[in-house]
């Protein structure tokens, strides 16, 4: 807070208050925003790493999730393991229409031009046979390493 409020002194203590109360809005240059992004209000990270959404189970999440992707976008998306429930499906199919509309957000991040890639866990490991391949833009893999900013 003390490097915030250093920041915004030279403005008085009104503007202090006024950004307190109300969050700062994140500007980023315009090349650094895909189109899509541009068109919609969203919100742009480096990356996203979604993991354990068992799709395919009745205590999927998926109206959060269908909301968190249509309200984010970023340049790699991450698909860390156990997105598809396959042990549970195998039991008993279950896929709603709302488990659908996950998936088709995922298709469109990689049609805008997202990085999606796939990581198999152990509940969607039937996909580990397809490692290596990419799919409707989608590349499963057995690993990933992710650089971070700063270059770590």
């Amino acid at each position: 807070m003390a490097g915030f409020a250093r920041t915004l002194l030279p403005f008085g203590v009104s503007a202090l208050r006024r950004a307190q109360t109300a969050p700062a809005p994140v500007l980023l240059p315009a090349d650094t925003v895909p189109a899509a992004a541009a068109e919609r209000p969203r919100r742009f990270h480096r990356a996203i790493f979604i993991s354990d959404v068992h799709l395919g189970t009745r205590g999927c999440k998926a109206e959060m999730l269908v909301d968190f992707l249509s309200k984010n976008t970023c340049q790699t998306l991450y698909l860390v393991g156990d997105i598809v429930d396959g042990w549970q499906l195998k039991r008993r199919w279950f896929w709603p229409e709302i488990q659908e509309r996950v998936l088709l957000e995922i298709l469109k991040k990689a049609d805008e031009g997202v990085r999606v890639i796939y990581i198999p866990g152990n509940h969607d490991e039937v996909f580990r046979n397809y490692c290596e391949r990419r799919f409707a833009g989608i590349e499963v893999m057995r690993e990933a390493i992710h650089e971070t900013a700063d270059g770590r």
